[in-house]
């Protein structure tokens, strides 16, 4: 995450703003989700977390409009 300059600061807002948009039930190590959410400066942001009772982040990214509609659907 630090290579795509997102901040600790940001994938909070995108999580507590945000919703699930996929989720990975079967994930190799543990179930997970993908979260869309927009940070309070209005960026896009998917965030996948592992589900409880540890919550993971596993990675964090801008969204590429050439494989999503809206951040929300895959094309």
């Amino acid at each position: 995450m630090i290579k795509r300059s997102i901040t600790r600061l940001e994938i909070e807002e995108a999580v507590i703003n945000g919703e699930i948009i996929e989720e990975y039930p079967d994930d190799k190590y543990s179930p997970s989700c993908l979260i869309y959410g927009r940070t309070k400066t209005e960026r896009d942001l998917h965030v996948q977390l592992s589900f409880p009772p540890s919550i993971i982040i596993i990675t964090a990214y801008d969204p590429d409009p050439e494989t999503w509609i809206d951040c929300k659907i895959r094309r």
